[in-house]
């Protein structure tokens, strides 16, 4: 007894028609009805009844169906284990994440990850998180970092909460917020109305860092004036840098921001952002990709 052999019988069983299966399973139709002649010869019994053309189940062909799929089905099973198992070992991972977060959380996560699973690529994808969203949906990416909640209109996307992160105001050491008196003075907590008169740094579209800010001045009843717009995390602390304006981060990269920036947090309620990773609802994602996820998860309760 043959496993193609199986697979051509379930096939005629479940279509009860020899033409039919043998283009489900790709094969010509003299072949499968060749082969299943074949298991009838091998278990010394018909297995279909063939009366004017007309397609059933014998006796045994009744008793062989559900010990024939539990056997293809036992045979998929242990495909999907073995390649479960290949794709630690060699492979690729495709993660998105937001520049902050890739300069901040990821690195020593994938430094774990590559020690665990060197074969595996790992292949990031930098970007904003509605874009890394647009992204998960086109099936460009297995993972992403993104930014609770989704936007409007979103895929279907099954997301697990990794951090919350206060969001703070990064400016020139020189300039005076939160009544701060001098440059080398603490900066006292700032409110998003006192950010009415400043001129803002902004980043580009596709980031969630510009909707939160503009959105929390607009709350408060005015519109955000902006010096520059359209830049990178990187581009955005090197525009205030050189004095341009202020900016709106996360605390993760004002942490790694160096001393050359004042970094002001915002009063009480604040802002605040929450990551999650997320993968497409309808296609689970490799093996390598929900290992990632996991050193993800443990990385960070290690942090907190």
């Amino acid at each position: 007894m043959q496993f193609q052999q199986l697979l051509y019988f379930v096939a005629v069983a479940e279509t009860r028609h020899f033409t039919h299966a043998a283009e489900r399973v790709h094969v010509s139709q003299p072949s499968l009805s060749q082969q299943v002649r074949a298991l009838e010869k091998e278990l010394g019994a018909e297995l279909f009844s063939r009366a004017r053309g007309n397609i059933a189940l014998t006796d045994a062909g009744e008793a062989l169906l559900p010990l024939a799929r539990r056997i293809l089905a036992d045979a998929d099973t242990a495909r999907h284990e073995v390649q479960e198992l290949v794709q630690l070992r060699r492979g690729r991972v495709r993660l998105g994440a937001t520049p902050s977060l890739c300069t901040g959380l990821l690195p020593d996560a994938l430094r774990t990850f590559h020690d665990l699973h060197p074969g595996i690529q790992l292949l990031i994808e930098e970007s904003g998180s509605h874009d890394l969203v647009r992204e998960l949906a086109r099936g460009s990416l297995d993972l992403a970092l993104i930014v609770l909640p989704l936007p409007p209109a979103s895929p279907a996307l099954t997301t697990v909460e990794l951090l919350r992160e206060e969001l703070v105001v990064v400016s020139p050491p020189e300039l005076r917020l939160g009544g701060a008196p001098t440059a080398a003075a603490p900066s006292s907590p700032v409110r998003i109305a006192d950010l009415r008169d400043q001129p803002l740094v902004m980043f580009r579209h596709g980031y969630d860092l510009r909707e939160l800010t503009v959105t929390a001045c607009r709350a408060e009843g005015f519109e955000p004036g902006f010096t520059v717009e359209g830049g990178e995390m990187d581009a955005v602390l090197g525009f205030v840098r050189a004095g341009l304006g202020i900016a709106v981060v996360p605390s993760m990269v004002a942490d790694r921001a160096g001393r050359d920036l004042r970094v002001t947090p915002l009063a009480r309620p604040g802002l605040r952002r929450t990551i999650a990773l997320a993968h497409r609802s309808d296609v689970a994602p490799p093996r390598a990709a929900r290992e990632l996820q996991r050193v993800l998860l443990d990385t960070q309760a290690a942090v907190v």
